[in-house]
């Protein structure tokens, strides 16, 4: 970052010099071209009043400006565009001069100003000519460097200005740049302290951003490891087992009687474990961002009613009547996850759920939103842990839920598809009176 910003201070100070030695050159061309024109027109008139030009008949042989002008190019033109005399060649060698366009300007406007550039010769001419009061016309002329010449001339300066410009420029942008960079070196230092102020406003969003960001790394970092914790923990426990049963079998420390009921432990154990694996999956795929969802509208009463069949063995197995009630209820949803929700609802109240228990599941409104409740009569949830029961791995009664086959990860799913649909879960719950949860959507 740092380098970058130099070099950018660095082009943007070449390309300063640049333009501005290009300004410059073009603005001193144009005084410079209008200072010549004033000359060449001073020197006409000093001419016209040397009265060598008077008249016609006089012998040019006695005008002799060759020597005075060396600069400066004298012409006399007749009437009808003949050379009378120049300084510079012999007239009678030159061509007839009355097509010359400051010549014509001359002889209709009383003067006229010309400029002849030759680009083999890298040189402007500049002509002025004066209509004499005889009606001849005197027309005086000089060589200058034309504006790409001299701007050639110049370019050994500006070489040496732009190095001298460049090494102060990389100088002061190091040093600029140092200045710019150390507030946010600082602030990111200081993003753990909630009371530090960075010396800018403007950086007080960026500092809030990433100090919300940082915050959000650490407690998503602690999550991942502590859920990496707990998948390891929960993984063992069936492993353990399922390894310690077939150790026994294989032994043949096990009388006859016996084995039944190891092999009905082994498979219990990988039961459960490939429920885990099976839910640790779901909750992969529900944190992917990338994952495409086919959202269409979905009748959740119809869905509760299509769980019913396996809650409803789930229910009777563990002695707890369950019923379904409400009306045709129309949300904007992917209908399996929420058919997984109603299911996952369904069986956690079935679960923790005493002998004899009720679970009521309702599809209907509430406060002008539909809404999916699902109520039991089994043990509750103390207040202390209500804030933490859509955790993941967290078991309100931990024996209960591994008893009854529960992998933790139910309401932690349940979670995640309550927030893919952009709904509302709320909780209601005391220990010994039963849990009350509803979503809105």
């Amino acid at each position: 970052m740092k380098i970058r910003i130099n070099i950018r201070l660095v082009g943007i100070a070449i390309l300063a010099i640049i333009a501005t030695v290009i300004g410059t050159t073009i603005i001193y061309y144009n005084l410079f071209e209008g200072q010549v024109r004033s000359d060449l027109s001073v020197s006409a008139k000093l001419l016209k009043d040397t009265k060598y030009f008077e008249s016609v008949d006089i012998d040019v042989d006695q005008i002799d400006l060759s020597t005075d002008l060396d600069e400066l190019r004298v012409t006399w033109i007749d009437k009808d565009g003949t050379v009378l005399y120049d300084n510079d060649a012999s007239a009678e060698q030159l061509q007839n001069h009355y097509d010359r366009p400051e010549i014509q300007e001359a002889f209709e406007q009383g003067e006229g100003e010309a400029v002849r550039r030759s680009d083999t010769m890298n040189e402007d001419t500049f002509y002025y000519a004066l209509r004499l009061d005889n009606g001849t016309v005197l027309r005086v002329a000089t060589n200058t460097q034309s504006i790409w010449a001299v701007f050639k001339s110049a370019i050994p300066i500006i070489l040496l200005i732009i190095l001298l410009i460049i090494s102060i420029c990389i100088a002061i942008s190091h040093l600029l740049t140092k200045q710019l960079i150390k507030p946010i070196e600082t602030m990111v230092e200081n993003l753990e302290n909630a009371d530090y102020e960075s010396p800018y406003r403007e950086l007080d969003p960026l500092a809030e951003m990433l100090r919300t960001q940082h915050t959000d790394i650490l407690s998503a970092a602690k999550a991942r490891q502590d859920f990496t914790a707990n998948v390891s923990h929960e993984l063992k426990t069936p492993l353990t087992a399922i390894s310690g049963y077939a150790e026994l079998l294989e032994g043949g420390m096990v009388g006859p009687e016996k084995q039944k009921h190891f092999y009905q432990e082994i498979r219990k154990n990988a039961d459960r474990l490939l429920a885990l694996i099976n839910d640790i999956l779901r909750l992969s795929d529900l944190d992917r961002k990338d994952s495409e969802l086919h959202f269409t509208e979905v009748d959740l009463y119809e869905t509760a009613s299509e769980c019913m069949e396996v809650l409803s063995v789930n229910a009777k197995q563990r002695n707890v009547t369950i019923e379904l009630e409400g009306e045709r209820s129309i949300v904007w949803g992917n209908k399996d996850m929420l058919k997984e929700l109603v299911e996952n609802l369904g069986q956690n109240a079935i679960r923790y759920n005493n002998p004899n228990g009720k679970v009521k599941i309702s599809v209907g409104t509430i406060d002008g939103q539909v809404a999916l409740t699902v109520k039991d009569n089994g043990i509750g949830i103390p207040a202390s842990e209500q804030q933490r029961i859509f955790e993941r791995f967290y078991r309100v009664d931990k024996s209960r839920s591994k008893a009854t086959g529960g992998t933790g990860l139910g309401l932690a799913i349940v979670k995640h598809i309550v927030e893919i649909h952009d709904a509302k879960i709320e909780l209601d719950s005391a220990p010994g009176v039963g849990t009350t949860i509803s979503v809105l959507f």
